[in-house]
């Protein structure tokens, strides 16, 4: 694992980076960057410099360039590789969202029924993910737990969801078409 220490900014670029280059496959422009993260595309150049620095990305030159995360960059924010992982489904309001992968499901205060939350990191951008949508999380692969919250916050730098769970189910029942 990395021992990396990243600002939140840093962070938060960095994860938009990772994000909109899995959509596309192919060098990412900074001012794609800048308009994820609500910044000036001037302070998203000045953060990859740093980035570059700390080998977490790439710069691609000419027309088609851009920037590209490094195999460190996916060790600096604690991404997994996803490549064999199992798909975990994710659906807002009430329609799935095909580019987002659900990485980790954390159950933060099941201890208090009445305040049951649900912290879910994301592959994918949560960029329009907004308070009160209606979030559905899985079934999952094994235990095909399935999660319906509403979304209560975001943290983009971490790239969770937070939810308040309205309801859980395990094993979820398949959908009858």
């Amino acid at each position: 694992m990395s021992s990396i220490e990243l600002t939140p900014s840093q962070k938060n670029i960095l994860q938009e980076l990772v994000n909109l280059y899995r959509e596309s496959e192919s060098a990412v422009k900074g001012e794609d960057i800048a308009e994820k993260v609500d910044r000036n595309p001037g302070t998203i150049r000045n953060q990859m410099q740093s980035l570059k620095a700390l080998q977490l990305v790439e710069g691609v030159p000419g027309p088609k360039g851009g920037y590209k995360p490094t195999a460190t960059a996916y060790d600096a924010l604690q991404i997994q590789d996803m490549d064999q992982a199992a798909d975990v489904p994710l659906a807002h309001e009430g329609s799935d969202i095909e580019d987002a992968n659900v990485e980790e499901i954390d159950l933060t205060s099941v201890h208090h029924p009445e305040e049951c939350r649900a912290e879910i990191k994301l592959q994918g951008s949560i960029a329009d993910f907004h308070e009160g949508d209606t979030i559905t999380v899985g079934p999952t692969p094994l235990s095909k737990l399935q999660i319906i919250g509403t979304l209560e916050g975001k943290d983009d730098t971490n790239n969770k969801l937070i939810l308040t769970i309205d309801d859980m189910r395990a094993p979820a029942g398949e959908p009858e078409h």
